[in-house]
């Protein structure tokens, strides 16, 4: 895949203008029925089937379809369009393999296709040949697969994610070898998975075999974050994510289950992004473009899950993400 990086960028700049930006807190005034006609009307979520508030995940899913074939014919390399789809395999790897063993609906589990069709992730699953879906995905899916025959009833949903998990940070790691911005995001998104991990454990020996791949912390230094002593929430003050560990410590101090610290990881790229907009180069335009479209997709969500719950509109612009 090469794609005229300068072109993709003019391409951008044309449809910038249809992006919502700080119209979204605007609709927090309406009511839930007005804020779908006025983004009907303004062309989001084009060719949804959304006759009311109610519809509002057609309206997300039509916008969430646009963005995906944004990104197919656009992606400046094979390197962005896995570290941006592939994690939809590795959802609906999962996804499948557990509605195979457990006889259940995988429809209502699946997210929208990454790189491989859902059928043929289906089909090697049924079939139990695992080399078309690659390396890492295809060795996922047997682990899984052995484990679920091992002992189908003692199977649990952490065990079945984790090894999901570590598999898409090898597969991203290997895409993204020679993508130094790329290779950079992977690693912070895996020190702050880690640190969450480790917060989230009982001990540091049953963390550490669920640590994911591709990060600058080591085993020793993550370590330092279990224990009463008062410096444990100081361990990571000499790193990059000083700020990110006050906020897991904060929460899981308070009681609380660290859904801000979450919400940090997963807005971490259009941060990075947004706080040198005015400095983006290359194929940096292309992936702020994405995160932003893609952000702005979970505030129509929030939007619409506060507005049919009837929610003050002070309260739901404080959930709201903010990127410019």
């Amino acid at each position: 895949m090469a794609i005229d990086v300068l072109y993709t960028n003019g391409v951008i700049a044309s449809r910038e203008k249809y992006l919502l930006k700080d119209k979204i807190f605007k609709l927090c005034e309406t009511d839930a029925e007005e804020a779908l006609r006025i983004l009907t009307d303004s062309g989001f979520g084009k060719g949804a089937e959304a006759v009311s508030a109610q519809d509002y995940e057609q309206l997300l899913s039509a916008d969430e379809k646009s963005i995906d074939a944004f990104i197919r014919e656009y992606s400046p390399s094979d390197a962005e369009a896995a570290y941006l789809l592939a994690p939809r395999d590795f959802h609906n790897a999962k996804a499948l393999v557990k509605a195979y063993y457990l006889h259940t609906d995988e429809k209502k589990m699946l997210a929208p296709e990454g790189l491989i069709p859902v059928s043929v992730i289906s089909q090697c699953v049924k079939e139990e040949n695992y080399s078309p879906l690659g390396a890492e995905l295809g060795g996922a899916v047997k682990a899984a697969a052995e484990r679920f025959s091992d002992d189908v009833n003692g199977v649990s949903g952490a065990e079945v994610g984790d090894i999901f998990e570590k598999a898409l940070y090898a597969r991203l790691v290997a895409a993204c070898a020679k993508n130094g911005l790329l290779r950079k995001l992977i690693a912070a998104k895996a020190d702050m998975t880690n640190i969450l991990t480790s917060l989230r454990s009982s001990d540091a020996d049953y963390a550490a075999k669920r640590y994911v791949g591709g990060g600058t912390l080591d085993g020793k230094k993550l370590k330092k974050l279990f224990g009463d002593d008062e410096r444990v929430a100081h361990a990571l003050d000499d790193t990059p994510y000083a700020e990110f560990c006050a906020k897991c410590f904060e929460e899981k101090n308070a009681g609380k289950p660290m859904t801000q610290a979450e919400r940090l990881l997963e807005s971490y790229e259009t941060e990075y992004f947004s706080a040198k907009k005015y400095e983006l180069v290359k194929n940096q335009p292309f992936l702020y473009y994405v995160f932003r479209r893609r952000a702005e997709n979970e505030n129509v969500r929030i939007l619409f899950v506060c507005l049919l719950a009837g929610m003050r509109e002070s309260e739901i612009k404080n959930r709201l993400r903010s990127f410019m």
